[in-house]
């Protein structure tokens, strides 16, 4: 029987652990539920995630210790002042977009979207909870919750979000999109059509409400034509 060298037991061993690396590291990314080249934890600020966020978030508690840039006294002076003394929680509302970021763009399996989409309701209740009914943020805040809500089935607590979005700030449009999309997937357009007038009654110049009710307009009509 021939013999094996040493450097040719050493080049087989490696090419074997190697292989084995590769695997362990294919499997991993497999099991991640994640796109390939992601970190698995939100909390690693990947650059690509963090270029998504509103400008202000990379300023904010925990991000401007993790970002590059982030403890940039001026900034975070500025943004205090700009959005007021709820600034101190919104790295909670950043870190939910992200989440609601992972779970539409970036998670590859229905179990990490769903798992995304729920963690993402817990920091956008955190800030929430601190919020008072004046703050600037908090419609926009309970849209997202709204949105992601009903992404979850959990559609007549997302009406309940978005009704208060509206309450808090009537011209303020995107609640009554959402509202709009919601009743027209579940086949009520006439209630969706009402939403949108409502919205474009308080922003009449807002495309994205007018573009949706030409369209549930074109519906009925072609509806009309075929009775």
């Amino acid at each position: 029987m021939a013999s094996i060298s040493g450097n040719t037991y050493s080049g087989v061993v490696g090419t074997a652990r190697l292989l084995i690396m590769l695997l362990c590291a294919s499997t991993a990314a497999a099991e991640s539920g994640l796109a390939p080249g992601y970190p698995e934890q939100v909390e690693a600020m990947d650059s690509r995630e963090v270029a998504m966020l509103p400008r202000y978030c990379p300023y904010t508690q925990v991000f401007r210790d993790r970002v590059p840039g982030g403890n940039n006294a001026a900034e975070i002076h500025r943004w205090s002042n700009t959005i007021g003394p709820v600034f101190y929680a919104m790295h909670h509302y950043c870190v939910g977009l992200m989440k609601t970021n992972r779970a539409l763009l970036i998670a590859r399996t229905p179990q990490y979207k769903k798992f995304y989409l729920e963690s993402s309701l817990e920091e956008f209740d955190y800030v929430i909870r601190h919020a008072t009914s004046d703050f600037v943020l908090l419609p926009e805040i309970l849209t997202k919750k709204g949105e992601n809500l009903i992404r979850l089935g959990r559609a007549s607590s997302a009406v309940l979000e978005l009704l208060r979005a509206i309450e808090l700030k009537p011209d303020y449009w995107p609640p009554y999109a959402v509202l709009s999309d919601h009743y027209k997937s579940t086949g009520n357009v006439d209630k969706a059509r009402e939403v949108l007038e409502k919205g474009l009654s308080l922003s009449p110049d807002v495309k994205a409400l007018k573009t949706r009710l030409a369209e549930l307009r074109a519906v009925n009509d072609k509806r009309k034509a075929a009775q």
